[in-house]
């Protein structure tokens, strides 16, 4: 098994110019500096306002440093002509440009992609937006929030007889993050390709590739729409359920934890049933199948609820290994900390950080996904402080004796 250490990582060579603020193209920014991309983090001088979003003590949010890992900061002020040239020039030098401002920003700035790519015919764009590019909405202002409404996911989410609520995390940011990622790697792979043939760059309409937050939330929606057209049928609110399934359900146990089990194909069915003290549940040929038992949820989760309020989390989860019951527990941050799977894949990675105190504080940070060789790649720097890496990348990038481009994707 290769040294994570010191292997050689997929994306070594690529360098990202970084404008985007918040969590979605920070988010694309991550997964590419995680496999090796050098990634030119742009900020103003106050910082990302993420470096304060869930702030309890110091000076930079544990979220900040965790979405912007590997990275490498800059200060400049896009609103000035001088920080302006200077992304241009670094852009010269780049493969590939993040940006999450509101369509049509970057044109008004004068730095959109026509004026980026001008001196750069492969440079790649990732824009991630509220709405995308182009289309009625397009100039619409919108957070994540507004995203998982009109992309179907919030309608799904909570009980029926409630209002829809919200995940405890920014869903969709994160996940228009990995499509910015996947999108950038893969018109990469096309211009290397290209490359190769000595074929003609990509022409600038297929280098951009446009990201909306509320479309990457519409295609994690399954068979939301396509369910709607062939029967007829709308989704609704199941709480801890799933439409059309049963039972697979969370139970609260006797010590107040909370487990989710899963035993809901046939086969599984009645030894599920057996091993919660049901045997007549599990002997009833109207819940031999699905339809079945979804026809008749409360009644099963009612059983098994029951049953897991009179044991301990503990108790619940061997009687459920034992009969061969997919189940685990609701994890809390402490539980995955403590959990030996995690920690021997690394997807918990220490570091000493600044957290407000007298002095650095030991702190966990979630590991490199996905794994190669074993075990999560190690994380090289936590999100850096502001500007830390201006001088450097000035010297190397923008120096008027610089010429060299020794380690770029580009190089000769």
């Amino acid at each position: 098994m290769t040294d994570a250490a010191s292997r050689r990582l997929p994306l070594e060579g690529v360098r990202v110019l970084e404008l985007g603020n918040y969590i979605a193209a920070p988010s694309t920014g991550r997964l590419l500096a995680d496999f090796g991309a050098e990634v030119i983090k742009i900020e103003r001088e106050t910082g990302d306002e993420l470096r304060n979003w869930r702030l309890y003590a110091g000076e930079t949010s544990m979220l900040f440093r965790t979405l912007n890992r590997n990275k490498k900061s800059m200060v400049l002020d896009l609103r000035t002509q001088e920080g302006r040239d200077d992304v241009r020039r670094l852009a010269g030098r780049c493969d590939v440009v993040l940006e999450n401002f509101r369509p049509g920003t970057l044109e008004k700035w004068g730095i959109g992609p026509d004026v980026l790519s001008a001196d750069n015919p492969e440079l790649i764009f990732v824009r991630i937006s509220a709405f995308g590019q182009t289309g009625p909405y397009s100039e619409r202002p919108g957070f994540a929030a507004v995203a998982e409404a009109y992309g179907g996911f919030r309608e799904l989410i909570g009980d029926p007889d409630r209002p829809p609520v919200r995940t405890g995390v920014s869903i969709g940011d994160s996940i228009a993050g990995l499509y910015g990622a996947f999108g950038a790697v893969t018109a990469l792979y096309e211009a290397l390709r290209r490359r190769e043939q000595a074929a003609e760059p990509l022409p600038l309409e297929d280098r951009i590739v446009d990201v909306a937050l509320h479309e990457a939330i519409f295609s994690m929606m399954e068979s939301l729409v396509p369910d709607l057209g062939a029967y007829g049928v709308r989704r609704e609110r199941t709480g801890g359920r799933m439409q059309g399934i049963a039972p697979s359900n969370a139970y609260v146990c006797a010590d107040g934890f909370s487990v989710v089990i899963s035993g809901n194909a046939d086969g599984i069915w009645p030894r599920y049933m057996n091993a919660v003290d049901r045997p007549d549940l599990a002997a009833d040929p109207g819940l031999a199948d699905n339809d079945g038992r979804w026809a008749r949820r409360d009644e099963i989760d009612d059983a098994i609820g029951a049953w897991t309020a009179q044991r301990t989390r503990d108790e619940v989860l061997a009687a459920m290994e034992a009969a061969g019951v997919p189940a685990g527990p609701i994890y809390t941050a402490a539980d995955i900390v403590a959990d030996p799977q995690y920690r021997a894949r690394d997807m918990i990675q220490e570091f000493d950080v600044d957290a407000g105190g007298d002095g650095p504080t030991r702190v966990g940070f979630p590991g490199v996904v996905p794994v190669l060789g074993g075990k999560s790649l190690p994380i090289r720097s936590l999100g850096p402080e502001i500007g830390e890496h201006t001088e450097e990348i000035r010297a190397r990038y923008l120096s008027e004796a610089d010429g060299s481009d020794e380690d770029g994707v580009d190089a000769e």
